[in-house]
């Protein structure tokens, strides 16, 4: 039976809004005549939820990680608190400062007062609220440990954001470096070593070969620098745009994993994102099945997300887990043994937080030893790069003075 949202008005003028299931909406307005409402309008339920999501569409980006970490958190307190859904909206939006966030709250609990459940109030939103916390919350609501599930999902995003702040990290830390150490070297050779080198050109004498390099490097910078750049900021551009082709990222996907040394971290953070995702939905009583679709869904890497899509469909015709996962041999080998132990014992969840531990302290050890190499190798190419110029330069002044002391 469909459902149907009405505004009506009660005898004293007040306006009422909610939902009423009939087959068709006259129906709904007898109904509201017999209890003593006037009918305003009535329309389809999804005819409402698409309107809302037009009427808010500014509020459809994301909001900052720790902001909803903070949102989630206190609705967990008051929840646990035995407040009613709809006044702990409320006191939420009145408690944040930022009008966004309020208004989202609000749009939320009208949902709420109007008789769908907090889940389907915050699809409303689905750039704030993703497939992996609706489903959590309606889990939540329907086992009766609602606040406990918003717990879980407030460590979950605070979590998550600890790890992309060190992803972050481990990526902008040596690209700055590097911007810097070679711009000093291109801003040595454009402008600096031009002007120390042609005052050997003037003397009509043949210059060492490590010398002409360093002049046709440095004509080439000075000349063409510029465009290079330019050439260079179109390209990152265009691979962006090229990225954002589901065939292309596929194949860039499938192709990062099997590189040296970044595969193996794509392979780390992901396969941490699935332990983690995977078990706070288990923990949450989410089927297996329902798990895997949205743990799939928040995975950064194509290939391994197609790899958790091809696992949900043999789990789905009565293959273990750990068998479905084994086949791609993408996941650690430890981790198909915990995931298997936890199978048999029951303890699925505890198996994967322990191996989403695991995971999180691989990447930080391996991040922490590549920046502590990266630095002093990074030095000693900058060393090699000075002593090619100091040399460039000194040749051709050596021989002028062999020259002069015969």
């Amino acid at each position: 039976m469909p459902a149907y949202a009405y505004e009506a008005l009660d005898k004293q003028g007040r306006k009422k809004n909610g939902v009423l299931e009939a087959d068709t909406e006259r129906q709904i307005r007898t109904q509201l005549r017999e209890q003593g409402l006037l009918p305003i309008a009535v329309e389809p339920a999804r005819a409402q939820e698409t309107a809302n999501s037009r009427k808010f569409s500014f509020l459809q980006s994301k909001i900052k990680t720790h902001d909803l970490a903070l949102i989630t958190r206190q609705l967990a307190t008051l929840v646990a608190a035995a407040l009613p859904i709809e006044q702990a909206l409320l006191a939420v939006a009145e408690q944040t400062d930022k009008p966004r966030l309020q208004k989202m709250l609000m749009s939320v609990r009208s949902r709420v007062v109007e008789g769908y459940s907090l889940a389907d109030g915050m699809r409303d939103f689905p750039k704030v609220f993703d497939d992996l916390y609706c489903a959590m919350v309606g889990a939540g609501e329907k086992s009766g440990h609602l606040d406990e599930v918003l717990n879980r999902l407030a460590d979950y995003t605070e979590q998550r954001q600890a790890m992309n702040s060190q992803i972050k990290q481990a990526a902008v830390y040596p690209i700055v470096l590097s911007i810097v150490a070679f711009g000093v070297v291109a801003f040595l050779l454009s402008v600096v070593v031009p002007q120390i080198v042609e005052q050997f050109e003037d003397l009509g004498q043949g210059l060492p070969v490590v010398t002409q390099i360093l002049i046709a490097i440095s004509e080439t910078l000075r000349d063409y620098g510029v465009y290079m750049l330019v050439a260079l900021i179109i390209a990152v551009i265009a691979m962006r745009r090229l990225l954002l082709v589901p065939k292309y990222r596929y194949k860039y996907d499938k192709r990062l994993l099997k590189m040296p040394f970044i595969g193996n971290l794509v392979r780390t953070v992901n396969t941490s994102r699935f332990a983690r995702t995977l078990s706070i939905l288990s923990a949450s009583a989410v089927p297996l099945l329902e798990g895997l679709r949205i743990t799939g869904s928040v995975l950064g890497n194509m290939r391994m997300r197609e790899v958790v899509e091809i696992a949900a469909d043999r789990v789905r015709e009565g293959t273990s887990l750990k068998a479905a996962l084994a086949d791609s041999k993408l996941f650690p080998p430890m981790m198909l043994h915990m995931i298997a132990s936890g199978e048999k014992s029951g303890e699925l969840e505890q198996m994967l937080r322990r191996c989403a531990d695991n995971q999180d302290s691989e990447f930080s050890a391996v991040v922490n030893v590549s920046l502590k190499i990266f630095e002093p190798l990074l030095i000693v190419t900058m060393a090699f790069v000075v002593l090619f110029i100091v040399l460039a330069v000194l040749m051709p002044i050596m021989a002028l003075n062999t020259l002069a002391g015969g």
